[in-house]
């Protein structure tokens, strides 16, 4: 049993996924974060941190619940197919046009600080369903998940705004982050057709991915410096 578990701890791969899926939940919600202050704005200082931390630990109970059923429902080859149609449309929307006149987030017209809560519990939630699915698509391991959710609540509450500047400074990372969203989509249908292409192969992908969009931006970035007189 402690070989077992002392074997799965020290396979790197599993914290190559849990920083992979760590990455992509800063990514897909440093603008989330965003959200959750505007909502809990108009509170006093205390009661702000006190309403986004009521909100982690609704975030942390509902991931656990999701991962759990989830990681059973997954099995199932229409529910697979499902999440994985849900990714893939999560990218391609991310891709199309945006409408020229985008809907600006207002503050909270909530003025009580349970509402307020209930609120940021709700949106906890709803941020939670693209991280659940995203996570189910890359491993099968409990134990990662969970660490792979936990860790990136965490990132989210505490590094969103390094998250943010990171994008600002390399805008690749994003366009990366919603290619490997929709790979993990892709293959999630593709196992539920019958067509498996290895979790190692993915890993291989999505890595491939990361690192290229590192070297797509410094190479940009080295073309432009020599372009300039």
């Amino acid at each position: 049993m402690l070989e077992s578990i002392w074997a799965a701890v020290s396979n790197p791969l599993n914290w190559w996924i849990i920083f992979t899926l760590v990455l992509l939940e800063g990514l897909l919600s440093a603008d989330n974060a965003l959200v959750l202050a505007i909502m809990v704005k108009h509170l006093p200082e205390k009661q702000r941190r006190k309403a986004l931390l009521y909100g982690i630990w609704g975030a942390f109970i509902f991931r656990m619940i999701a991962i759990a059923v989830g990681a059973v429902l997954i099995k199932i080859w229409w529910i697979k197919i499902i999440g994985g149609l849900y990714l893939i449309q999560l990218a391609v929307k991310h891709f199309l046009p945006k409408k020229d006149k985008e809907k600006e987030i207002k503050p909270s017209k909530l003025r009580g600080f349970w509402p307020t809560v209930a609120a940021v519990e709700m949106m906890d939630i709803a941020f939670s369903i693209d991280s659940v699915l995203t996570a189910l698509g890359v491993s099968d391991q409990l134990w990662v998940l969970y660490a792979g959710g936990i860790l990136g609540i965490l990132t989210m509450r505490f590094i969103a705004g390094f998250i943010i500047t990171l994008i600002e400074r390399i805008p690749e990372l994003e366009v990366t982050a919603y290619l490997m969203i929709s790979i993990i989509g892709a293959n999630l249908v593709a196992e539920a057709l019958g067509y498996h292409i290895g979790k190692t192969i993915l890993y291989i992908i999505l890595g491939i991915l990361l690192v290229g969009s590192f070297v797509v931006h410094y190479s940009r970035k080295a073309i432009k410096g020599g372009a300039q007189p």
